[in-house]
């Protein structure tokens, strides 16, 4: 665990920063860009837990809040340093928690019937930013995999999480009595 002292090292006003194994980087290289997005992402999660999202899914957002730590570990790190600099990281049981969570939630729902809208409630809005906001780190993770290694999970976890916060996004809106505000193709 890190032990902060201050929040600011001059280190990075050249414009670099460090990896988690000591390498420094270009701020706007594509780990960076991925990992700071995961960490944006983590943020609007956070939005969702302030705006009082349904218990039923804000429990489940606090596990995946500390998950997303995890995949910021894992992407800060070096796939060739991780021997050395043991790091939480992106499991496969990650994954299937995210489709036991949908699996249970999707039980309260509807079948989809059409294509929907972000929004309904606040907090369905906000998930369905997140999910969005997830889809972007996906994107960046799959083309960083395209030039460096990445963890084996964390495309995965991405993917299936952006379904995840799809379907809380549903899930709020059940739990709050608002139907899904539905695509009008003819409008």
């Amino acid at each position: 665990m890190p032990r902060i002292t201050k929040v600011y090292t001059r280190t990075g006003d050249d414009g670099t920063t460090a990896l988690g194994s000591g390498q420094r980087v270009s701020k706007d290289s594509l780990r960076i860009e991925a990992y700071g997005t995961v960490d944006e992402l983590n943020s609007q999660i956070g939005v969702v837990l302030a705006a009082g999202a349904h218990e039923s899914v804000a429990a489940a957002l606090r596990t995946i809040q500390n998950e997303l730590f995890h995949l910021g570990s894992d992407l800060c790190i070096l796939e060739e340093d991780k021997k050395r600099l043991p790091a939480p990281k992106i499991e496969e049981r990650h994954i299937l928690a995210l489709e036991k969570l949908m699996d249970r939630l999707s039980e309260e729902l509807s079948p989809l019937e059409n294509f929907i809208l972000p929004g309904g409630t606040a907090g369905s809005a906000h998930l369905h930013v997140a999910r969005t906001v997830c889809r972007r780190a996906e994107r960046l993770v799959v083309a960083l995999g395209r030039e460096e290694a990445v963890g084996a999970f964390t495309v995965r976890y991405l993917n299936r999480l952006s379904d995840a916060l799809f379907v809380m996004a549903r899930h709020e809106n059940h739990r709050r009595g608002i139907p899904d505000v539905l695509w009008n193709s003819r409008a």
